[in-house]
């Protein structure tokens, strides 16, 4: 008698996965958000390695924060990408928690991070929120479109940030390397999902 294989659940946007998989989310990004500082305070600056490490960082966040959702939902549809983005959502809001509950109490951000919004400790929240949802509804919009996400689009997001951080090195904009970084990776995914979205019509 031959077993037959239990299909595979898809387009997961339930409570439980949402929370559970937003929860995991924000703990990778409060490692990742550690990790940053310990090398921003540790790996020597020369010859350009702090701000390449550091860049590699916030690449490798991007790429965590955007497609895992997106694979925990199993999106195929709109209902997993809207799911996808609701754990996007979920795990910034658990940052935002652990942000505030421990590493802003040893004072984790050097004191430019506050002045950008006039001393308060609160400017860049709504920006995370709506980041962090963004990277994981392009992420699911891709995942869903793509048959092998694993395969092309991860490569185009890997090294597309790779080739704009070189253009903008090259044209001397003067920019630290990890938020050229983190807006290349930023604008590569919003292209590939206007491109997944422009194939599926």
């Amino acid at each position: 008698m031959s077993a037959t294989a239990a299909p595979v659940a898809s387009d997961r946007s339930d409570f439980r996965t949402v929370t559970v998989g937003g929860a995991k989310l924000g703990v990778a990004t409060a490692v990742a958000v550690v990790a940053f500082l310990a090398a921003s305070r540790l790996v020597p600056i020369t010859a350009g390695l702090r701000g390449a490490v550091e860049a590699l960082i916030v690449v490798g966040t991007g790429l965590a924060v955007a497609f895992l959702p997106a694979r925990w939902t199993a999106a195929r549809s709109t209902e997993g990408i809207a799911g996808a983005a609701a754990m996007g959502l979920v795990g910034t809001v658990v940052f935002s928690a652990i942000d505030i509950v421990v590493l802003r109490p040893f004072t984790a951000y050097p004191w430019t991070w506050d002045a950008i919004g006039g001393g308060s400790t609160w400017w860049y929240l709504p920006i995370w929120w709506m980041l962090g949802t963004f990277l994981a509804w392009v992420g699911g919009i891709v995942t869903a479109r793509q048959a092998m996400v694993e395969g092309r689009a991860v490569q185009a997001a890997v090294f597309g940030p790779l080739v704009l951080v070189i253009v903008a090195r090259l044209a001397g904009l003067g920019f630290a390397v990890p938020l050229e970084a983190g807006v290349a990776y930023t604008v590569v995914l919003a292209l590939l999902a206007l491109v997944a979205l422009a194939r599926k019509g």
